[in-house]
């Protein structure tokens, strides 16, 4: 059976959430079926590119195309950050796994940012701590209007730190995306 075959087919349970875990793993699987399986808020082109179409702040504000800013065709995804004494637009690719960014971009590496909704201006709600020794934690990006947990894109508060992932109906999309990827 081809790789590609074998991917799409696995369906992968995970462990219990621990106390610092914020990810419910008891409902996340990793299937492949995203094609299949997605809404309006994410677009999975060529079997292999994840796009985010729709994004959201805590209070409900559409993040895409607050500014002309597109990659590769699609849209920016748009954050207020707060860095060093300063402030400004962060427009990040839609393309998952894309870490092109334009707007306010010089900051050092390793700085810890204040994310924030551009519109309300209000920080992103913290999903919880990135498990990686960093000190980094996680803030959502919701992918539906509902503001559900269950999708979201987690991104990280500490500048060059590229741990992002994407939930999508509690299914951990960027893991099978990075799988996806290694087995092409």
């Amino acid at each position: 059976m081809p790789a590609r075959s074998a991917l799409a087919n696995c369906s992968q349970a995970w462990p219990a959430r621990s106390v610092n875990d914020p990810v419910d793993r008891r409902n996340l699987k990793i299937t492949g079926k995203h094609r299949a399986g997605t809404g309006p808020h994410i677009v999975v082109e060529n079997d292999v590119v994840v796009v985010i179409t729709q994004a959201y702040g805590p209070a409900g504000d559409s993040l895409i195309g607050i500014e002309d800013v597109e990659f590769d065709g699609h849209p920016a995804v748009t954050v207020k950050i707060r860095a060093g004494g300063r402030e400004g637009l962060l427009h990040l690719s839609p393309i998952h796994g894309d870490a092109r960014k334009k707007g306010f971009t010089d900051i050092p590496v390793g700085t810890r940012c204040e994310l924030l909704c551009p519109v309300s201006n209000r920080p992103l709600d913290v999903v919880g701590e990135v498990e990686d020794g960093s000190g980094a934690r996680y803030f959502a990006i919701y992918l539906t209007p509902q503001l559900s947990r269950g999708s979201m894109v987690m991104v990280s508060d500490l500048w060059g730190h590229y741990h992002s992932r994407i939930i999508d109906d509690f299914e951990l999309i960027s893991a099978w995306a990075a799988a996806h990827d290694d087995e092409s």
